[in-house]
């Protein structure tokens, strides 16, 4: 049997890879289910197609009004709603990283490799914080 550089690929590395690519294989086929749910209608959606529309071109502020959407993670109450339920696949995929990192913490730990697990520990709690919307940006 020939060796290849993949055999001294560390096992925790392993795992969050296999971690982050059926995670997001898993994000894709769910936004693609709930677009299908979405377009078909069969979820009423919380702003209707003519508002949409209507907003397209309008500042995001007035859309937000209109629409009646909320801000921030408000989405979360609307997963009912045809058009939020596509943000299901979006949070998975953007929350990948963090939840891969989870396992990591327990695989450094048992190696005594403390200083990767905490790297690992402070890398959750920026990507959390960061989520969190505390620290508003953008177009918040």
């Amino acid at each position: 049997m020939t060796s290849t550089k993949y055999d001294k690929t560390p096992k925790e590395q392993v795992l969050y890879a296999n971690m982050l690519f059926y995670g997001c294989w898993s994000g894709l086929a769910i936004m693609i289910v709930t677009y299908l749910i979405y377009a078909f209608g069969i979820l009423e959606p919380h702003v209707p197609m003519e508002v949409v529309t209507s907003a397209w071109f309008k500042p995001v502020q007035e859309y937000l009004t209109v629409g009646q959407v909320p801000v921030g993670w408000g989405w979360a109450t609307l997963l009912n709603k045809g058009d939020f339920l596509n943000f299901l696949g979006i949070v998975l995929l953007a929350g990948m990283t963090l939840v891969c990192y989870i396992p990591l913490i327990v695989a450094y730990l048992k190696k005594k490799d403390t200083l990767f697990a905490m790297i690992a520990v402070l890398e959750i709690l920026v990507l959390a914080f960061a989520a969190s919307g505390i620290v508003g940006g953008g177009a918040h």
